[in-house]
């Protein structure tokens, strides 16, 4: 396996949609709480992004594995492991290297916050291995949208916010015994975190919604039984976008609890050149056509808005001189 062989399998081009949750809870954390620890965040950097291209390798590795219908829909080109003509145990010993590089990572960073990012991060490494493994894999369920969403959207942006406040008193458990566990959190802060959250999580929801959008011929052949073959895929069109439409919606709606600032506003700009994707991915569903679109909404739009509390920390600055 070549690095350009290894860069498809993992499919690094679309790495941004886990930098991008990054760089606002990052962003969001010094507008809010006016901290930033650099060494958690190249270690929670690093982490997120090795065990992001795990599972991206697990998913296209599960897919080589169970495919029933080998040719036709592009399986010869999209699959890397076909189009690279990798070794399946080869492509095994560097899931698992990946994954073990990941774990220690994030038990790194668990040594230097507390045991709130070893639950949340075990949850997560659960989340990402059964998405793509196991008797029912997550992507082939109704449920893909709704975790990958949850789990990118706004699991890697409350952990990139919470490592940098972590001893704020956000959210905390302690054990005084076994049978004795005290947990306090700051509801407003978690809602404010939530709300925040929504843009990047409906994105990344219609990233996958129009990844099985477009594979709804090839996902009933291959038994994968997703969110558009169970609600048609007009409901389906109709749910990617009013995804989009709730995201930005959550901007308004944080800019009015200043939870966001003012600026922030100045992401309802890109609506416009959402509203054209829109369209052009309802008129023609297709991997190699239409579905960048959805990846380009995401990154685009997501970009701005973490962008614009980027622009919100520098205004505070300016002010506070």
């Amino acid at each position: 396996m070549n690095i350009k062989s290894f860069l498809n399998l993992v499919e690094i081009r679309t790495k941004v949609a886990s930098v991008i949750p990054f760089l606002l809870g990052t962003f969001y954390a010094l507008y809010r709480f006016d901290t930033f620890n650099v060494k958690n965040a190249i270690i929670m950097f690093s982490s997120m992004i090795i065990f992001d291209m795990t599972t991206t390798a697990i998913n296209n590795y599960m897919d080589y594995a169970k495919a029933i219908k080998k040719e036709g829909y592009g399986y010869e080109t999209h699959n890397a492991i076909v189009s690279h003509n990798l070794n399946p145990k080869i492509v095994r010993v560097t899931i698992f290297t990946m994954l073990i590089i990941a774990a220690a990572l994030g038990l790194l960073l668990v040594k230097n916050t507390n045991i709130i990012v070893l639950l949340i991060g075990a949850i997560s490494f659960v989340i990402g291995i059964t998405y793509s493994f196991g008797p029912i894999p997550i992507s082939r369920t109704p449920f893909g949208e709704i975790f990958s969403g949850l789990t990118m959207g706004f699991i890697i942006t409350f952990l990139t916010i919470y490592i940098h406040v972590f001893d704020t008193g956000i959210l905390n458990i302690s054990f005084n015994d076994l049978s004795n566990i005290n947990i306090s959190f700051n509801i407003i802060e978690l809602a404010n975190i939530f709300l925040i959250s929504l843009s990047p999580i409906m994105g990344i929801s219609n990233i996958m919604l129009a990844n099985n959008i477009c594979d709804i011929d090839e996902d009933i052949v291959n038994k994968r039984y997703t969110l558009p073959i169970y609600i048609g895929k007009e409901n389906a069109l109709k749910l990617f976008k009013w995804l989009y439409y709730i995201g930005f919606i959550s901007i308004v709606i944080g800019v009015i609890t200043k939870s966001l600032p003012i600026i922030s506003l100045v992401t309802l700009l890109v609506l416009k050149f959402v509203q054209g994707n829109i369209d052009k991915f309802n008129k023609l569903q297709t991997k190699k056509d239409t579905f960048i679109l959805a990846v380009k909404n995401c990154v685009i739009t997501n970009l701005v808005y973490a962008l614009t509390i980027l622009g919100g920390v520098i205004i505070q600055l300016l002010f506070n001189n």
